[in-house]
């Protein structure tokens, strides 16, 4: 959410470093709003399972296009290697949400259907 929240004030400058990235301008378009209207989504648990593998396909995307440490100079090689790893860890952590989906906390759980013994008290 917060690398999205900075690109949106400039996506016309973020669209043209898509390019050499090997993805088309327009991307951008679509990749900045996902990164932070999805990214508030996961975090007030709103359609979290949709949320999940929505993100999950923009980390895949930006792992290999991005970061994909084999392409960079040896310099920067060792940053983008983290950078890649990192987004793998993610991967792994979005698909458990994926598959437990919004907690207690979560807009899901306020808005899912009710239980006839949710109303009651223990």
């Amino acid at each position: 959410m917060q690398s999205g929240f900075r690109k949106i004030w400039n996506m016309a400058a973020v669209a043209k470093t898509y390019p050499p990235r090997g993805l088309p301008e327009f991307m951008a378009y679509v990749a900045t709003p996902v990164e932070l209207f999805v990214g508030l989504f996961l975090m007030i648990g709103f359609a979290t399972r949709y949320s999940a593998i929505v993100i999950l396909i923009f980390t895949v995307v930006a792992s290999f296009s991005s970061h994909a440490y084999w392409n960079y100079p040896e310099a920067q090689k060792t940053a983008q290697l983290a950078q890649f790893w990192e987004n793998t860890s993610m991967k792994g952590g979005l698909i458990l949400l994926f598959m437990t989906a919004g907690g207690k906390y979560s807009v899901d759980w306020f808005l899912r259907p009710k239980e006839p013994s949710d109303n009651q008290t223990v």
